[in-house]
């Protein structure tokens, strides 16, 4: 095994078999998760400052600007849509209900977000016309969607992606036999790497509960090459398990549901994968690029920032403290 720190301000990781060989068939292929995203707001709570306000007076391409290059520069980004986008009035009862004009999914492709995850607590805010919108209103734009009902399946480079997401509440007989049967149909497929999200955990918890790491191992046991988690609103650790990762929570993002949370941490997580001959290789790499969901630190801009110097490092500590809560971290070094 390989270790280095590198110069810029994501912590990375690498590992290189000595058996690997070095040969043209080798494909790389960079995937990068993100947390919640929300365009839109609870039309209950005041409009000024609101994602609605802030939209409107410096344009939709404000929100993307900060992570254009890291996504761009990725080959597959996927993020949780914790929102509707519909212009439906019809809503669920319940405390929040998220919405944003259809118009907003053109946010996704200036960021250059890929593909986004359903399988969440705001799915149906709007009921199910605003689900339905939702996905009018993604395909419009050429963003790909999953959730427990769509499996989704891409090709990248000419290597077949595949991701599935899930609300991941309870772990039974029942959640374990669709998250077993998900994947092993993603694979007679083709798939030749497996991401899976759980929409998962309690609120404000930085610890995850014993239902996110059992999900996520088995998740891992059944075939899956990584697991992101989101819900909780902040950041969690990160565990390394038989060799693949989970991610246990990516914080907020790009979250119009709250003008100015207390916690505005928040990061990237990104691995690269190698495909040799047709089949993924042991050959491994993270990169985690600390981040704040607002370019501001007074409130909430929604206009998600990578983090330099001392703040990129504080959030990296906090990433591995909150990590080494689950199970000693190896994966990685402080730089110089």
């Amino acid at each position: 095994m390989r270790m280095y720190a590198p110069q810029s301000s994501a912590i990375k990781y690498e590992t290189v078999p000595q058996t690997l060989k070095r040969e043209q068939q080798v494909t790389s292929i960079t995937l990068s998760a993100a947390g919640d995203v929300t365009l839109g707001r609870d039309e209950n709570y005041g409009y000024v400052n609101s994602f609605d306000d802030v939209a409107k007076r410096n344009g939709i391409r404000f929100f993307s600007k900060n992570i254009e290059p890291i996504f761009k520069n990725d080959d597959f980004t996927t993020v949780n849509l914790e929102t509707t986008l519909t212009t439906s009035t019809r809503k669920a009862n319940k405390k929040f209900r998220f919405r944003g004009h259809p118009s907003y999914a053109k946010i996704l492709t200036f960021a250059g977000i890929e593909a986004v995850n359903l399988a969440n607590n705001h799915t149906y805010d709007y009921l199910q016309k605003g689900y339905e919108d939702t996905i009018a209103s993604l395909k419009k734009e050429g963003i790909g969607y999953f959730d427990e009902k769509h499996p989704m399946l891409t090709t990248v480079k000419g290597v077949k992606i595949g991701v599935i997401g899930y609300k991941g509440w309870v772990d039974n007989s029942q959640v374990r036999k669709q998250i077993l049967n998900d994947i092993r149909s993603l694979r007679k497929k083709g798939a030749n790497i497996v991401l899976v999200h759980f929409h998962w955990g309690v609120e404000r918890s930085y610890i995850p509960n014993t239902t996110q790491k059992s999900l996520g191992r088995f998740a891992i046991d059944s075939g899956a090459d990584l697991v992101v988690g989101h819900h909780p609103h902040v950041i969690q650790g990160i565990e390394e398990y038989k060799g693949k990762f989970i991610v246990y929570s990516l914080g907020n993002f790009m979250f119009g549901g709250n003008k100015n949370p207390a916690d505005k941490d928040t990061f990237i997580f990104q691995q690269t994968f190698y495909v040799q001959n047709g089949k993924l290789t042991a050959r491994k790499e993270i990169r985690i690029i600390p981040c704040r969901i607002s370019s501001v630190t007074t409130r909430n801009n929604y206009q998600p920032t990578p983090l330099t110097g001392s703040e990129a490092k504080r959030v990296k500590t906090k990433i591995l403290n909150l990590s080494a809560k689950i199970k000693k971290p190896t994966w990685t070094v402080y730089e110089k």
